[in-house]
């Protein structure tokens, strides 16, 4: 079931970000946020929201992401490895 509601949300998250006829960033953050309710450990929708908040512009909002998986990683004893998109 958790597996399920990751998948809707990250679905959720992809389909609302890109500018376009469906573009709804609070939309998406709200489906993220939903998601790490049920599985706050969900590298997926990390990923998701630090895409959110770079699609918006929100500097300090994707600082909150970053540091809030970091406090996921350090609690769960792994490595971060955040990967730069070259343009």
């Amino acid at each position: 079931m958790i597996t399920r509601i990751i998948d809707v949300t990250h679905t959720v998250a992809t389909y609302r970000t890109p500018a376009g006829p469906h573009h709804d960033l609070s939309a998406a953050r709200q489906a993220v946020a939903t998601g790490l309710d049920v599985d706050d450990t969900a590298e997926l929708l990390y990923r998701d929201w630090m895409r959110i908040e770079a699609a918006a512009g929100n500097r300090q909002g994707l600082h909150t992401a970053v540091t809030r998986v970091q406090q996921v990683n350090r609690a769960l004893d792994c490595s971060l490895v955040l990967q730069r998109r070259l343009a």
